[in-house]
């Protein structure tokens, strides 16, 4: 037997082969490309074209082509787009493991280039599973909270991304007709030669078939205790494997999830008391207004019911908020008529986002307010007392 894994009877499983690596490659395809295409949506929600403080990756140049004002309806958007992005890719982590499973004996074939076109697919496959790994590990680590990559998430995964998905095209342009003509082969024929087939298998413990219904299994179980973070009540409870699932925080109006308790953030809780506490408005021609709560809550109060929705994937069902609307703020400094992009500062002590900007569009909003309530109960610290931004389809760190 062969110890050496540069030796092609090494890999001794009669599983690999052309057909089984076909049908994950082309579940991946479609998976992958849903995942990257919500992610580049994920990442305009945050208007990063709008402010230099939405910008979290500023040399991004032509990356961030696609870019545009991000819209206020539908009002469950970035709900929606981030719950499926973040499913979908932990959902797909069996597949993507059975992938790299199928094709690891390609990463030892000597010598290691052929010819110039044996080369680029090398090169593809390296940049492929490679950008795999780092994207899949930074998306869980940030779902799980555990912030333990070097730099910011954000910059970190949007290069990440567009580099993965650049051997991923590449690749799949290269692969796609051979893995469309494997799959018409329903009923497993004998494989061809392959450097995926090992010239000496093992005797099979599992069909084919056997083993793509254990990976669709696994794929399963874990959208099944991921999902639930994304809904209130039960459903919530068997979201297992995510920091937001399970029992709610707490009972009562103000009782559904946080990302961060207003102790994490800093807040000290004497500068949010009644007397101390003043929103300043600054607006056309240096005109500011600063505001007590008591002064907010005589002006006119408006409800919503929105969701909140995080970059982590979770969110939670519409909560009905109560408070000023953003553009009756913006008239009491000189925008009557012409609602303006708005730059926010928060009590927040740091944190990627305790300063963003809205643009105008989103100020406009009827459903846009400075949240003064929540389902019918002054907001609790940890939910932004006293007073919060909350603005339809944007993400909840916004």
């Amino acid at each position: 037997m062969a110890r050496s894994p540069f030796a092609p009877s090494f890999w001794r499983s009669p599983l690999r082969g052309p057909w089984l690596t076909s049908v994950l490659g082309i579940v991946l395809l479609g998976g992958i490309t849903l995942l990257f295409v919500t992610g580049l949506l994920s990442y305009a929600a945050y208007n990063p074209d709008l402010a230099p403080v939405n910008d979290k990756t500023p040399d991004k140049g032509i990356l961030g082509f696609y870019l545009f004002s991000w819209p206020t309806d539908p009002h469950w958007l970035y709900r929606l787009d981030q719950g499926v992005h973040v499913t979908l890719g932990i959902t797909l982590i069996p597949v993507l493991l059975a992938k790299l499973w199928s094709v690891v004996p390609k990463l030892f074939t000597l010598p290691p280039a052929r010819s110039l076109a044996h080369a680029l697919e090398r090169i593809s496959l390296l940049l492929l599973v490679g950008g795999a790994l780092f994207e899949f590990v930074t998306g869980v680590l940030n779902v799980q909270l555990d912030y333990l990559f070097p730099g910011s998430f954000y910059p970190l995964h949007f290069y990440g991304a567009w580099v993965f998905f650049t051997a991923f095209v590449a690749h799949a342009v290269l692969k796609t007709p051979l893995a469309l003509r494997n799959l018409r082969r329903l009923r497993e024929p004998r494989e061809e030669q392959s450097e995926l087939v090992s010239p000496d298998p093992a005797e099979p413990t599992v069909s084919r078939r056997g083993a793509l219904w254990f990976v669709g299994g696994g794929s399963l179980l874990l959208f099944l205790t991921t999902a639930g973070q994304n809904f209130d009540g039960v459903l919530r409870r068997t979201a297992l494997l995510a920091p937001h699932g399970g029992a709610e925080p707490a009972s009562g109006p103000g009782g559904f999830q946080i990302n961060k308790t207003a102790a994490y953030a800093g807040i000290d809780p004497a500068e949010t008391g009644e007397e101390a506490w003043r929103l300043v408005v600054t607006g056309r021609d240096g005109r500011t207004v600063r505001i007590g709560r008591a002064e907010l809550l005589r002006l006119p109060l408006h409800s919503s019911a929105l969701p909140i929705a995080c970059v982590e994937g979770w969110s939670t069902s519409d909560q009905w908020w109560r408070g000023v609307r953003l553009r009756d703020l913006a008239a009491l400094v000189g925008y009557e008529d012409d609602p303006p992009d708005l730059f926010v500062e928060s009590l927040q002590r740091h944190g990627a986002f305790r300063r963003a900007a809205l643009r105008a569009n989103q100020v406009a909003d009827p459903r846009s307010l400075l949240a003064l309530f929540v389902n019918g109960e002054d907001l609790t610290p940890d939910h932004g007392h006293p007073a919060r931004i909350i603005v339809p389809a944007a993400p909840g760190v916004l």
